[in-house]
């Protein structure tokens, strides 16, 4: 066979030399044929061996039949019905070039956003140990929300995937943009909703939530990632762009490493848009305007009310805060956002109105902690000794004692009693 070198030589000796075939022949002492071979052929030769039956050739209409009428059936299946004892491996190649023929196609179409049309929105769960204090170490989950338009990328860690949490860090992210999609797509995170008998159906606190902003949100069918592909690729991307390299030493440190990171993300190039920002006026300008006050259940995404017990401290999210015992056994509020605790006076000031707030903590993003502020412990002390020292008021009322006599009379035995005594004096 030809090799490619005398085949590239044949071609410039005849097509740059100008040398006839004769000449060439002499030259490289190969045949006149070979050489004609060379000059007819557009692509250098190319040894190909002659093609061998596979052993899956003689069961392949047997596969074809079951394909045929169960087309998704696992090749697994396939050999346990054909009697398959050889490589398993063979015969799911062979499936699997089989198996289109008998599916209807399913394409991925390509979606082309119009501003301010949507954003997708999803839950990231970085493969990185953050320090959450108490000697506890996590995993938190991440807001993604990626624009349709403009491709912009915004993201915050998140104390949990709980709904109250989750709403806290729409708002957060809502407010940096500084506007709202006209719609935000999510999957069934169980927090926005699900889909119930073929319809999918929000929970009320994102309903309540959509409302106040004047939106919408778009829950994607079950089992079709596609939908959302755009913030999909953006946790692929923070996964092999942000995270190598990188250590933390707290949530909040993972949460500023992370804004400086996606300033210059949305910079970046991207292979079918422009660059992020230069699209983002035009997306923005075509959003939603937020709403002139926040939503409560975002502003303070947990909001409980209950009595304060006597050891005056209330329980959020599996940690227990102090509150000052000052307001032991009235009716409190509880609030918490992403960054702080609160605790308020139900009833507030009477006279005034006015909010009373009897504690203020951190959020505590480890779990089953216990969080005192040395000022309610303080007081509390204060008071129990108070209780201790109270002077007990002295007993004044005068206790009555009756007659002896009384009760012999009662039984009858006064007349015994004189017998025994006249006896004794005889």
């Amino acid at each position: 066979m030809l090799s490619v070198e005398d085949w590239a030589e044949i071609r410039r000796l005849h097509r740059a030399e100008g040398m006839p075939i004769k000449a060439i022949v002499r030259q490289l002492g190969v045949g006149r044929n070979t050489v004609r071979r060379a000059l007819a052929a557009d692509a250098p030769p190319k040894y190909q061996r002659s093609a061998r039956g596979s052993i899956v050739d003689d069961v392949e209409p047997r596969v074809r039949e079951l394909l045929a009428e169960w087309p998704t059936m696992p090749a697994t299946v396939i050999a346990e019905r054909i009697g398959w004892d050889r490589s398993l491996t063979v015969l799911k190649d062979r499936v699997r070039e089989l198996r289109p023929q008998y599916q209807p196609p399913d394409p991925a179409s390509r979606t082309e956003y119009r501003p301010g049309e949507l954003a997708q929105c999803d839950l990231w769960f970085p493969p990185a140990r953050v320090p959450l204090g108490a000697g506890q170490v996590g995993s938190p989950p991440v807001l993604v929300m990626v624009s349709g338009y403009s491709r912009i990328m915004t993201a915050r860690m998140l104390p949990s995937r709980q709904g109250p949490d989750l709403l806290a860090g729409h708002w957060h992210l809502l407010s940096g943009w500084g506007a709202v999609p006209r719609a935000l797509v999510w999957d069934n995170e169980s927090a926005v909703g699900s889909w119930r008998a073929g319809r999918p159906a929000l929970i009320e606190a994102m309903s309540g939530f959509r409302g106040a902003l004047g939106i919408k949100v778009v829950q994607c069918r079950p089992g079709d990632p596609e939908a959302k592909g755009l913030v999909e690729r953006a946790n692929k991307y923070l996964e092999t762009s942000f995270l190598p390299g990188r250590g933390f030493s707290s949530p909040g440190d993972f949460n500023g490493q992370l804004g400086v990171w996606l300033a210059r993300a949305n910079q970046r190039h991207h292979r079918r848009l422009s660059r992020p920002l230069d699209r983002w006026k035009a997306d923005r300008d075509a959003m939603v305007a937020l709403p002139p006050l926040a939503p409560a259940r975002a502003t303070s995404g947990w909001t409980t009310s209950l009595r304060l017990p006597r050891d005056h401290y209330v329980r959020l999210d599996a940690n227990d805060y102090s509150v000052h015992p000052s307001a032991v056994g009235r009716r409190v509020v509880v609030s918490a956002d992403l960054e702080q605790v609160t605790v308020t006076l139900a009833e507030g000031r009477a006279a005034a109105g006015e909010v009373v707030r009897v504690a203020r903590h951190d959020r505590c993003w480890a779990r089953h902690q216990t969080i005192t502020d040395p000022v309610h412990a303080d007081a509390a002390a204060r008071l129990r000794q108070a209780r201790r020292d109270q002077p007990v008021a002295a007993a004044h009322d005068e206790v009555a004692y009756r007659d002896l006599g009384d009760y012999d009379r009662l039984f009858g035995l006064v007349d015994d009693i004189d017998n025994d005594i006249d006896a004794q004096a005889v």
